[in-house]
């Protein structure tokens, strides 16, 4: 009897309507501790106030360093080179005011309306959104310099590189192109730590701004933040290349000169112009050679933008073994947009859905006059395969 009235008492206690309140407040109460947390980890791990950089007064500025040594031994390709490869490096003349790529730089302190990462934003067909699970994280670990970078080259593939790394779960990488080791060098290393994203222990920190390898402070200067830093970069056909250029400021400044007449100082000898910063880019064994200065060629790789294309995951595997990564990324996560003509991801990061490079990706190229394509190949192959010597790699752009 004691325990029948015993059980009842405490049946009718643990069924109470102030337990069950209780209970419900105490749910809740965890509930919203957990989305705080989730809302402070991702607000902490956003950088410093960023804006779009498309003004053309913040381009280096760029002078002719090569059109006088083309125009004296234009019959002499072997001999030019020789020089070209030999002389220090300046800047160059160039008809486009920027990349496509955002850039960043220090803001005001109040944070500007327009401000987006229009990498994460423009550069995908779908917005990505980043899940719940991500900004939970991103609230731990700390902001540290970049222990690899894709220093260049430009219209090579290097967003393409970098989306497809960023699947990686032990690579962060900071959305826009810090351009600090060219244009924004004075702000400081504490300024450019800031930009980069929170890691964990084991997690690599990247960043990519193409133009890096083009700038003859640049090596001296990432060797001066860490002699180890591991350096990228995905090169491609420089007749290829320069037109791809050339299509990108086509874009945008419709009114431009022909390719042929801006790839020409003299058209009827055939004299190529060295000082158009889209030819001139295009000669790798010259920049290379500023980079082996600081840097051994066991910290730099070199990534095929072809092959970046035809086999993504075989280039990738190559670039995950280079930063010492398990390869996690692998022909699952890839499949071929035959309307774009190069791969797209299956899942993008922090998406379940397929996404693509956007619409600044892929431009059709223009019809260029078999002749000057021809002229071009004849003019780079000396430098392919000084190139082709320096890597121990023959890329078949000939």
């Amino acid at each position: 009897m004691e325990y029948s009235l015993f059980c009842h008492h405490f049946y009718a206690l643990s069924v109470s309507p102030v337990k069950k309140k209780l209970g419900l407040l105490f749910i809740m109460l965890l509930l919203w501790v957990y989305m705080l947390y989730s809302c402070v980890g991702y607000c902490a791990s956003m950088p410093p106030s960023l804006v779009v950089d498309n003004n053309n007064n913040n381009r280096a500025k760029e002078t002719e360093f090569l059109g006088k040594y083309a125009e004296a031994e234009s019959g002499r390709p072997d001999l030019m080179m020789s020089k070209l490869l030999s002389r220090p490096q300046s800047s160059w003349t160039d008809v486009e005011s920027d990349y496509d790529e955002p850039t960043v730089q220090r803001a005001p302190r109040d944070f500007s309306k327009d401000e987006v990462d229009l990498d994460r934003t423009d550069e995908w067909d779908d917005g990505r959104r980043v899940s719940p699970l991500s900004s939970f994280s991103n609230g731990s670990g700390s902001k540290k310099l970049p222990q690899a970078i894709i220093i260049g080259v430009k219209k090579g593939g290097t967003r393409a590189l970098l989306e497809f790394l960023r699947v990686h779960p032990d690579i962060r990488a900071v959305g826009a192109e810090p351009h600090f080791f060219d244009r924004n060098y004075d702000n400081g290393l504490d300024w450019y730590r800031d930009l980069m994203p929170k890691t964990l222990e084991g997690q690599i920190t990247m960043e990519k701004t193409p133009s890096y390898f083009v700038t003859h402070e640049a090596p001296a200067r990432i060797y001066a933040m860490s002699r180890d830093t591991k350096l990228i970069v995905v090169v491609r056909d420089p007749v290829t290349r320069a037109i791809s250029d050339y299509t990108q400021t086509l874009s945008k400044k419709p009114d431009i000169p022909t390719f042929e007449s801006l790839t020409f100082k003299n058209r009827t000898t055939g004299l190529i112009d060295t000082s158009w910063s889209a030819i001139q880019i295009g000669i790798y064994a010259k920049h290379l050679d500023n980079w082996l200065q600081f840097f051994p060629m066991s910290q730099i790789l070199f990534v095929s933008g072809e092959r970046l294309i035809s086999d993504p995951a075989g280039e990738l595997g190559r670039v995950q073994d280079f930063l010492g990564l398990k390869r996690i990324i692998t022909d699952k996560h890839f499949y071929f947009n035959q309307t774009k003509g190069f791969p797209c991801l299956k899942k993008a990061e922090g998406s379940s859905k397929p996404h693509c490079l956007g619409k600044t990706k892929g431009r059709t190229h223009p019809n260029i006059n078999p002749e000057v394509v021809q002229r071009l190949r004849d003019f780079y192959r000396p430098f392919n395969m000084k190139f082709y010597q320096m890597t121990g790699h023959n890329f078949g752009w000939d």
